[in-house]
């Protein structure tokens, strides 16, 4: 898929936009082709382009142009976001599927919804009002993030053993310590290891420093005497798979699984990201600050960060403890 030889002329110029002058990363201008692409073959279908037997994933948008663009109107978005709720497909090719998107996934098609009109009226002037200004997003309910203890983190990384072991042991430790993102450990090159620090890549290309401490240094300089011994596909790629290519994002999903199950743990609660959330929370219970750890993680904003502050609160917790009726047992 490439939007810069499948989207019509409408849309190219809203992901061209999105992609050479926001900095958005490829994957995330792919998102908002697909959501654009979904919302359009609705509007299509609403507006009776195409017989209304059509099955939706047939339609084709190459002739989405801008009369049908202005004639979208509150009302009919309103429609799509209904069809989301209950009638679209959650994983389109399970044969277990179930059908109705989350909260979380409908706010995020109309913040692409949104995106894509606030281009056409103040960037590009092309509509002189904006049709879906009033609208509103999902309440999105908030969950706290799922992580490791410390006991539990120390068993995972003493359990990790098998054929990769360096290469395994050293992804794991980086999680656990940096609370990189699974994108910027695939991502890794050579040339961003440092002595003292990593060069990451994270979301919207923006580049961040990350210092390393004495277990990732050794992670690291273990991994590295096997890596240079690996006549690479991809010279520059960090972290190779067994083809001797850069590791995927499956790879390490799996790999995580793998030595989560070998160490007891639960492989169905916890995942990649998961290791992400337990480095932050551990670097805050140890008193990092939430600033630091907001430049850490890559943050944009300080609020993403603001939720591990929510995990495990001592201050609520000696508030609790303080209630007049803290010792109350029924007579």
């Amino acid at each position: 898929m490439d939007y810069r030889t499948d989207a019509p002329e409408l849309l190219r110029g809203f992901l061209s936009y999105h992609e050479t002058i926001k900095g958005h990363s490829r994957r995330t201008v792919d998102e908002y082709y697909l959501d654009l692409r979904n919302f359009f073959r609705y509007m299509k279908l609403l507006k009776g382009r195409v017989p209304r037997s059509t099955p939706l994933d047939e339609i084709s948008i190459s002739d989405v142009d801008l009369p049908l663009a202005a004639s979208v109107t509150l009302s009919d978005v309103y429609e799509y976001l209904s069809y989301l709720s209950r009638d679209r497909a959650k994983r389109q090719n399970s044969k277990m599927t179930v059908f109705g998107l989350n909260d979380k996934s409908r706010a995020r098609k109309i913040a692409t919804i949104r995106s894509f009109y606030k281009y056409l009226t103040l960037k590009t002037h092309m509509l002189e009002n904006n049709p879906v200004a009033e609208l509103e997003s999902p309440k999105v309910k908030k969950s706290l993030p799922r992580y490791l203890n410390l006991d539990e983190s120390e068993q995972l990384l003493s359990s990790v053993d098998g054929k990769n072991v360096e290469r395994d042991f050293c992804i794991i430790t980086l999680f656990l310590n940096c609370g990189l993102r699974i994108s910027e450990v695939v991502g890794l090159n050579l040339t961003d290891i440092r002595a003292d620090h990593l060069l990451i890549h994270g979301k919207g290309n923006k580049e961040r420093v990350v210092f390393l401490n004495a277990a990732c240094a050794d992670a690291i300089n273990a991994y590295l005497e096997i890596r240079k011994t690996i006549a690479a596909a991809e010279p520059n790629a960090f972290f190779l798979s067994s083809r001797r290519t850069r590791i995927s994002r499956s790879t390490v999903h799996e790999l995580v699984k793998r030595h989560l199950s070998a160490a007891g743990l639960d492989s169905g609660k916890y995942s990649a990201h998961k290791l992400r959330h337990t480095a932050a929370t551990l670097m805050l219970h140890s008193g990092v600050d939430v600033r630091t750890l907001q430049e850490l993680l890559g943050h944009e904003h300080l609020n993403t960060t603001e939720i591990y502050t929510h995990v495990e609160n001592e201050g609520l917790r000696d508030a609790a403890a303080r209630s007049p009726l803290s010792d109350f047992k029924k007579k």
